[in-house]
């Protein structure tokens, strides 16, 4: 790639390193399409306006740029792409609270994860998160898929579940592993994170929650690799300890390993301080696993 001495963008000045961030998440995720990278990018740098939303079609615009300049190399564009969706106060009928399900999860099962695949889905799904999860929607960061948990007796929607790109350093998680800079920025795509976990807070159903993360272990993989090509081989997930336990994780054999520093999980240079400490659990989806992360 051919570097050039300055760009900008929004007024502001990128610096070299920027650039080179830049380049290294294009040429880790090839499957995204413009517009999810740029969402990506701006999440990665905060480039926001004051409403706090992305800055998505100047970042697109801006990487286009740098294609143009050979800085960058972009996926094709493509003439029809689905539009990222947003979170809304508009709330409907569809998402209203029903009546409480509390039974044994014998009567629901065999519990299945149902893929989001259409706009429709991804609405509703949008919605249930941003209105029952104590963390809202977000754009998530990088590649992500999405789940309604069901139940497979009468199609019943118990939840939602996200899985998206992992952290790009947390200290405790890469001590376990055992991984040097060069190894983790190499091999962490083969990390996914479990960005969001809702079960709908009329379903009271006991090891509800841990099934289906057992479930999540033995299929995700398998969705990960048909739709961007990479087989990840651990999990990752933080949890508010404040608010949550870790029990369902705990139970499905998730591993604690330590806590996050509280900086954000894509501060790279120790500069948004202030954000709420969380425990961090891994599940290894390959016994291999360290060695796969590892490979230099």
């Amino acid at each position: 790639m051919r570097l050039i001495s300055k760009q900008t963008f929004c007024g502001r000045i990128i610096s070299s390193d920027e650039i080179n961030e830049i380049a290294l998440i294009v040429e880790m995720f090839p499957k995204l399409t413009r517009t999810e990278l740029a969402n990506t990018i701006c999440e990665l740098f905060s480039w926001k306006r004051p409403t706090g939303k992305l800055k998505t079609v100047e970042c697109r615009q801006f990487l286009e740029r740098l294609d143009a300049c050979g800085i960058i190399r972009l996926p094709a564009c493509k003439n029809q792409y689905t539009r990222q969706i947003k979170s809304t106060d508009n709330r409907t009928k569809r998402t209203d609270s029903q009546s409480t399900i509390s039974t044994k999860l014998s009567e629901l099962s065999p519990i299945v994860l149902t893929r989001v695949r259409n706009d429709d889905q991804r609405r509703l799904w949008c919605e249930y998160v941003d209105r029952y999860h104590y963390l809202g929607y977000r754009i998530p960061f990088g590649a992500h898929l999405r789940y309604f948990i069901q139940s497979s007796v009468d199609q019943t929607r118990l939840g939602c579940l996200q899985f998206s790109s992992p952290a790009w350093r947390m200290a405790a998680r890469d001590g376990w592993i055992g991984w040097s800079d060069d190894q983790r920025r190499k091999n962490l795509q083969k990390i996914i994170s479990n960005s969001r976990f809702l079960i709908f807070p009329w379903v009271r159903v006991k090891n509800l929650a841990s099934s289906v993360l057992s479930l999540a272990a033995r299929t995700v993989a398998h969705d990960w690799i048909d739709c961007y090509g990479l087989r990840p081989v651990l999990m990752e997930t933080l949890v508010d300890g404040k608010q949550y336990s870790g029990t369902c994780y705990r139970a499905a054999n998730w591993v604690f390993v330590g806590e996050t520093t509280g900086r954000g999980r894509m501060d790279r240079q120790n500069k948004r301080k202030g954000k709420a400490v969380k425990d961090i659990y891994l599940y290894p989806l390959s016994k291999k696993f360290r060695q796969e992360l590892t490979q230099s």
